[in-house]
């Protein structure tokens, strides 16, 4: 089978961002000719509503912004509002404790966070009698998120105000 073709697949079956290594050791090839197919597939999907990104050194295939208000009510929501809501509270107002989450948001929270951070979005750590909260490496690459991006807030209260 044509590489191209076995990147282009893992890409589309893939819930997460790919690293060169992974596609690498998965078909047997170099690095250097990964990200090859990987450009070549990039220019292929140039005039689609399907594109290719690099996020983090990683690569996932989803659709471009302009579509996904279109595509929205066809794919089911992963994460659950509630959760989705409180992300969003953490990624805008980080690094916050769950004391002062619990004040914007109730007693819920601690429910919340315990299923974040289970769901591996977050990471905790012991601050006193409260507990600091950040996002973690995989809610960047989940949400294919450039985790260098300063621009998180504008986003999240673009997004926000959209809902």
């Amino acid at each position: 089978m044509e590489n191209k073709r076995i990147i282009e697949a893992m890409l589309f079956a893939s819930s997460r961002p790919i690293s060169l290594e992974e596609f690498s050791n998965a078909i047997k090839i170099s690095k250097d000719e990964v990200k090859k197919e990987i450009k070549e597939l990039m220019k292929f999907y140039k005039k689609s509503a399907i594109e290719i990104s690099e996020i983090n050194g990683k690569y996932a295939m989803q659709l471009r912004d302009e579509y996904t208000e279109y595509a929205k009510s066809f794919s089911p929501i992963e994460v659950p509002k509630s959760l989705l809501k409180t992300l969003a509270l953490i990624a805008y107002h980080q690094p916050v404790k769950q004391s002062e989450l619990k004040r914007m948001i109730g007693s819920g929270v601690y429910q919340y966070v315990k299923e974040l951070k289970k769901r591996g979005f977050i990471n905790t750590k012991k601050e006193g009698r409260t507990k600091r909260i950040e996002l973690s490496n995989y809610f960047y690459d989940y949400f294919g998120i450039d985790k260098k991006n300063k621009e998180i807030k504008e986003m999240l209260l673009k997004k926000m105000k959209q809902d």
